[in-house]
């Protein structure tokens, strides 16, 4: 059961004059199937706007933030930035999987919380924001729930690589990923990993995949080394 939409307005700080926008922005295909309604009705066309609309934001912001790093760079940075996980990153921090319309198979399926339905529902909500605001304000949802926080985020999803960099540099042992237990049936399966170096255990992480867990303890681990610094 889908949470109530007008939670959600709040939790944007956006409140559309045409709510109807929002709600087949919410609207999964599996949903539109179900009711027999019309298939523009589900929210694909709204995600194929709000990915251009996303794409053209995160490259005005790249191309100005410094003006001397060559497109090559640019292409790469921003491909990480409006990539599936990135934008299921951005949707989990705002609990959007609690409020799409999801058909009764697509429900049972863990449909919620896989990246791929919620970062498709995640451009569907800026392309809503687009025609009901306009470009201005699909911008600021842009830079508030996408744009903001960037260094935390590529800690995120660079975090194996840089996890790897410090311990090469900081400590004598080499890391390993053990995974540590397997829930929930095959259709919703959680896995948790703990991080290893050497024959000391650090942090663990818990994901849909094992890639998932793993980058999530990597993740983890790299917070607990920065904040041993101090």
């Amino acid at each position: 059961m889908s949470k109530d939409l007008k939670e959600l307005e709040k939790k944007i700080e956006y409140k559309f004059r045409d709510f109807h926008l929002l709600i087949r922005s919410m609207r999964h295909s599996s949903y539109v199937n179900e009711k027999n309604l019309p298939k523009y009705e589900c929210n694909e066309r709204l995600e194929f706007l709000g990915d251009a609309v996303l794409e053209l934001v995160s490259s005005e912001a790249l191309f100005f933030e410094n003006s001397k790093r060559p497109e090559g760079e640019l292409t790469k940075t921003r491909a990480s930035m409006v990539c599936e996980p990135s934008l299921a990153f951005c949707a989990r921090q705002i609990d959007l999987g609690d409020y799409l319309l999801l058909g009764k198979g697509e429900e049972a399926t863990g449909g919620r919380k896989r990246d791929s339905v919620t970062s498709d529902a995640f451009e569907a909500l800026i392309g809503a924001i687009y025609v009901d605001g306009g470009f201005a304000s699909a911008k600021e949802f842009v830079h508030k729930f996408v744009l903001n926080d960037m260094d935390n985020k590529k800690l995120f999803f660079d975090s194996k690589t840089i996890l790897q960099e410090m311990i090469q540099s900081e400590f004598k042992e080499g890391i390993t990923y053990k995974m540590l237990a397997e829930f929930g049936p095959d259709h919703d399966k959680l896995f948790q990993t703990a991080v290893y170096i050497g024959e000391e255990k650090y942090s663990t992480g818990t994901g849909r995949t094992k890639k998932a867990a793993e980058q999530e303890a990597a993740y983890q681990t790299i917070l607990l080394l920065k904040n041993r610094k101090k």
